[in-house]
């Protein structure tokens, strides 16, 4: 599974987004089976991934499994209830 948070890095809710990610998937300890990637929409590499993926709100929040989206969120960072779901039930 990974997920992939779009967003700039003066972006403080982009900050928030991958800080409270990666403290989650740290107290659930799914860091090894879960990838968290920031793509910086300043850069060309971040917008090109943006762009394929229709992600260009701050911040957008996707995650995928196999390939897939499964789950997205835009222009806010999502509840843990919300995305604690999703992990639980491909875990």
């Amino acid at each position: 599974m990974k997920v992939k948070i779009f967003g700039k890095k003066d972006c403080n809710i982009c900050k928030a987004s991958v800080k409270k990610f990666q403290f989650f998937l740290d107290k659930w300890e799914l860091t090894e089976r879960i990838e968290l990637t920031f793509y910086d929409l300043d850069t060309v590499d971040g917008l090109t991934e943006g762009s394929l993926l229709d992600a260009l709100e701050v911040p957008t929040i996707i995650l995928e499994n196999d390939g897939m989206e499964i789950a997205r969120w835009e222009k806010r960072i999502p509840r843990s209830d919300e995305f604690g779901e999703i992990f639980v039930s491909k875990f």
